[in-house]
């Protein structure tokens, strides 16, 4: 008979890690997890209205019992995860509940009583009494905001805090705007026709530089998601394909010029010794358009975003060849931006808007919560795709198109800070590429990725297990070769002469 784990779980004792694998060890996130994902009965969410009523008032009414006079400011400012709230809750029986957090598999109806009822306290209504987050920094200039999309899983945190409740969680009424194409995010952000939108992370960097546009100030405050992308080729070409030097003469496809997706591309194409310029034809294609381009013979390839890959495989019509965090582990894709003037205009519903997304981006890094983030973002009005494809993209588990299913939880990942290494590559790839010239690029990574303020941010969401980095740079480790900022002007003659492109 199998032993059963000692925490209480019914799985055996030596898979407890797989099975407590990315669940937050601060119950209180814990808790708020169950909360979004629907998890917590009614009955328990009102069972905690009652207790957050009753204890306010007992607040209010007397501010000489230990712990109390504390105790209102933090239910109001929703300060989750402090000791003020748990003693509200719970009183003496506070370190019981807190033990059987940390103790108790996620499944047990008794931890989702306790801990939803705790957590439904804090985060959902507070009695009436529920203040934003984002009015301790004061009075947001807008509440009603327009936000401009793509429909991609790159766009996961924009997407989900709208029906997951995270903007109005900060006090914000926002309108997600779906966009036709890149051109017409730019266009739009330019024009003023957005509040902030979902950009490609090196957008802010060519807007601001005036690369293909215009240059206006625009400024990238958060990444929404890491890896994500794939490499897809046409399914008549597998028994042709095994690496970059089997694309000559391919027609392939990319979602804007000024990408990740163009610059990982060339940079893959490169290493195998074809010149992306000469060797095939790289075509700027709508995301939403590429896989009807490859069904009827129009691309050959494309590096696209997801839900995409999965897609040409769900139909038959691709297989993926290489994911991007294959081509450089860990690098970003999509963004939060918005125009400096906007930002300077609005600075209390800026940090707002962008702190509401850096929450959701971290609630989305937990890959437990991404199957219910999936449905969540399916919808018509949003990605509108099929769930199953979302959750394969999310959950990394998925078929291939060559016969084999995959596991690879970091498909697609999620990290808010904006290295601003990253920056820096992109801008050293755009010089590569004669799609700029004679930047400083510590100077424009400094002024476009508002690294600062996103750290500022992470840290007073108090993510117990997602401390931000303290460093603007770190050393960035690719398939073929190693950034090193330090090195920064070195980097592009040393490819060229290594590749001759």
């Amino acid at each position: 008979m199998t032993q059963l784990c000692p925490c209480g779980g019914k799985h055996p004792a030596s898979q407890h890690d797989r099975f407590t694998e990315g669940m937050p060890a601060d119950p209180v996130e814990l808790s708020g997890d169950f909360l979004r994902m629907g998890l917590v009965p009614a009955q328990a969410q009102q069972q905690a209205r009652e207790m957050a009523e009753h204890t306010i008032q007992q607040a209010a009414a007397s501010t000489q019992e230990p712990g109390l006079e504390p105790l209102r400011e933090a239910l109001i400012t929703l300060a989750g995860g402090e000791d003020q709230v748990w003693q509200a809750a719970f009183g003496d029986r506070s370190a019981e509940f807190a033990e059987d957090a940390l103790k108790t598999e996620f499944g047990r109806r008794e931890f989702l009583e306790k801990i939803g009822a705790a957590m439904a306290m804090v985060s959902a209504g507070l009695a009436g009494l529920s203040t934003p987050v984002a009015a301790q920094t004061g009075k947001l200039e807008k509440t009603k905001l327009t936000i401009g999309f793509i429909p991609i899983t790159c766009a996961t945190p924009i997407l989900m805090a709208k029906p997951l409740d995270f903007y109005s969680k900060y006090g914000l009424d926002v309108t997600l705007k779906k966009m036709p194409n890149w051109a017409a995010v730019r266009d739009a952000t330019i024009a003023g026709e957005l509040d902030a939108s979902h950009m490609l992370a090196p957008m802010p960097l060519a807007i601001s530089l005036g690369l293909g546009s215009a240059p206006i100030p625009v400024r990238l405050a958060s990444i929404e998601n890491i890896n994500g992308q794939a490499i897809t080729v046409a399914l008549k070409h597998k028994d042709k394909v095994k690496g970059p030097a089997d694309f000559k003469g391919f027609i392939v496809g990319v979602p804007f010029q000024y990408s990740m997706h163009n610059l990982l591309l060339r940079y893959y194409l490169a290493a195998g010794g074809l010149d992306p310029d000469k060797d095939v034809q790289i075509r700027v294609v709508p995301p939403p358009d590429s896989l009807a381009k490859m069904t009827v013979g129009e691309l050959d390839a494309y590096l696209m975003p997801d839900p995409f890959n999965q897609r040409a495989v769900a139909e038959g019509v691709g297989f993926i060849h290489i994911l991007s965090k294959d081509i450089w582990p860990g690098h970003p894709c999509c963004s939060f931006a918005a125009r400096e003037d906007w930002i300077t205009a609005n600075p209390n519903s800026f940090n707002a808007v962008n702190k509401a997304i850096i929450d959701a981006t971290l609630f989305a890094k937990n890959r437990v919560n991404r199957p219910a983030i999936a449905k969540a973002i399916s919808d018509k009005g949003l990605l509108n795709q099929r769930v199953e494809v979302i959750e394969a993209v999310l959950t990394g588990k998925f078929d291939d198109g060559l016969g084999n299913k995959r596991d690879v939880p970091d498909r697609i990942d999620f990290d808010p800070y904006p290295w601003q290494s990253y920056s820096q590559w992109i801008l050293s790839q755009l010089e590569r590429w004669k799609l700029a010239k004679n930047v400083d690029y510590a100077d424009v990574s400094k002024q476009v990725f508002l690294t600062d303020t996103a750290r500022r941010l992470q840290q007073e969401l108090n993510y117990a297990s997602l401390k931000p980095p303290t460093q603007l740079v770190r050393v960035e480790k690719l398939k073929y070769d190693t950034f090193d900022p330090a090195k920064a002007k070195q980097y592009v003659p040393a490819q060229v002469k290594k590749y001759r492109v």
